[in-house]
């Protein structure tokens, strides 16, 4: 019995249980430590401290943290680091957001995690979820992951950073507005696996076409460490020009998806009980039967991603496809409520964070999916489109109508050349005009779906970019829960 109860040592049950401590603070950032300290934790915004934290002054364009100080050390922190002297614990340099971006760096070279970095125009939030929850359950908590939508050239040197030195797999999302972003990020994260989701026309007004979008995700592959891999999509027309990318990077490729150059390539789906699927993909050595309990096509596919990442990173399949079995939906990108409605229950499906064509796509076609007694689609504007904006909005009547949505709300300016096509009973079967109203903002868009009157059984799809603000849509119908 008491061999058991063992738990086994290991190199990393040696190393130091503070995350930072003063000293190694300076040896990564340089600059000078006020004294001796432990933190436990690394935020920059004053309002998410916790006891034991290290709280970055960032100075940025339209505000300095130094001004929130006193509010962090109130709600707990045990020191700072800062531009100027304090009488509070800190550590003194010259610009804390270079020592940000150096701390991430030295947090990366510290530690022996395989690192994955996730990018893609569509899915990156949920791959990089799932990943981390597969590979979570196998290694005695020793996963992290960059939270939210860390993504950015301050979110993903915070998540370097609060990567502990014990951890043994780190996720890491890397998003990007412009070319030559994510070449910066990457270089940063060093992944072992750096994964692509999929290619889509989002940020296209900044990039200009779908093959400068190709490269710039491409970028990816360009931190990549020595020997390591490069997870992309089989079914995209640009697999070759992705493949080609990650080769002269010197990355082994495995592709994922339905093609059958494939090497994780999916055999069947077919719908669950739960509204999710259940998927047989041949992973070239063995064959799995898994659920996903996500819906949509879409998730098939990423569950394809997930499942080439975790096995080129050593982990656990058969924990992945508890991981995908268990995955609920994130706020903002898929969280499905059940709200009150006259005469039971209605369901809101929360897609409120991101929208661009492809994913607008996606969504809609798994409102379409899903049983109902009326569908209704509060679609935002999708922004970063440039010139394309007009077009790209006024393709989603085809997706509307194959959802067989009844009422659609419209909001934002972006929107008006769908709800002009609209107007004129484009994209309806039949001619069959779709009841729509077009609103300004979220405010409109609340007036109008209360006008609308939801009852039992209807479905309601929120999706747009966050910008739009329909996350206030979604806080207003989902404080009627029960």
């Amino acid at each position: 019995m008491s061999a058991l109860r063992h738990w086994p040592v290991t190199t990393r049950d040696r190393l130091p249980m503070a995350l930072w401590d003063a000293q190694s603070l300076v040896a990564a950032m340089g600059g000078t430590a006020s004294g001796s300290f432990q933190v436990s934790g690394v935020e920059i915004d004053s309002r998410d401290i916790r006891s034991g934290d290290l709280f970055f002054a960032l100075s940025g364009e339209s505000t300095d943290g130094h001004k929130f100080l006193d509010k962090a050390f109130a709600n707990g922190a045990a020191a700072a680091v800062v531009d100027r002297p304090i009488d509070f614990p800190h550590i003194l340099v010259a610009d804390t957001n270079r020592a940000l971006e150096a701390l991430g760096q030295a947090a990366a070279v510290r530690c022996s995690a395989v690192r994955i970095g996730v990018t893609g125009s569509v899915g990156k939030t949920g791959v990089k979820e799932a990943i981390f929850a597969a590979l979570d359950r196998t290694c005695r908590g020793q996963a992290h992951r960059s939270v939210r939508s860390y993504n950015n050239h301050v979110g993903v040197p915070l998540s370097l950073s609060r990567m502990p030195a014990r951890s043994e797999f780190g996720v890491f999302e890397m998003g990007m507005n412009h070319a030559g972003e994510i070449a910066h990020l990457t270089g940063q994260v060093r992944p072992n696996i750096a994964l692509i989701t999929t290619i889509a026309p989002a940020h296209i007004e900044n990039l200009g076409s779908l093959e400068a979008i190709v490269d710039a995700k491409a970028e990816v592959f360009a931190g990549i460490e020595q020997g390591g891999t490069a997870v992309i999509p089989a079914d995209t027309p640009y697999f070759e020009r992705l493949r080609d990318h990650a080769i002269r990077a010197g990355a082994k490729v495995i592709s994922f998806g339905t093609a059958a150059h494939a090497d994780v390539r999916l055999l069947d789906a077919i719908p669950s009980a739960n509204g999710g699927s259940l998927v047989t993909a041949d992973l070239g050595t063995t064959r799995m039967c898994y659920s996903v309990a996500e819906p949509g096509e879409h998730w098939i596919a990423n569950s394809l991603a997930v499942m080439a990442a975790v096995r080129a990173a050593g982990g656990d399949l058969g924990a992945a496809g508890l991981a995908l079995a268990e995955m609920g939906g994130l706020k903002g990108r898929g969280a499905r409520h059940q709200i009150k409605a006259p005469g039971g229950k209605a369901l809101l499906i929360d897609e409120s964070y991101n929208a661009n064509p492809a994913s607008m796509r996606a969504t809609l076609r798994a409102l379409g999916q899903t049983p109902a007694t009326r569908r209704v689609a509060v679609l935002g504007s999708m922004k970063e489109l440039g010139d394309f904006a007009p077009k790209f909005h006024e393709q989603l009547a085809e997706p509307l109508a194959g959802a067989d949505v009844d009422f659609a709300i419209l909001v934002g300016e972006e929107m008006r050349a769908l709800a002009l096509h609209l107007g004129k009973g484009g994209g309806h079967a039949l001619g069959k005009g779709l009841s729509f109203a077009h609103c300004d903002g979220p405010a409109e868009a609340i007036a109008a779906l209360e006008e609308f009157g939801i009852t039992a059984g209807d479905a309601i799809l929120v999706k747009g970019s966050n910008s739009i603000g329909l996350g206030r849509l979604v806080t207003r119908f989902t404080n009627r829960e029960s």
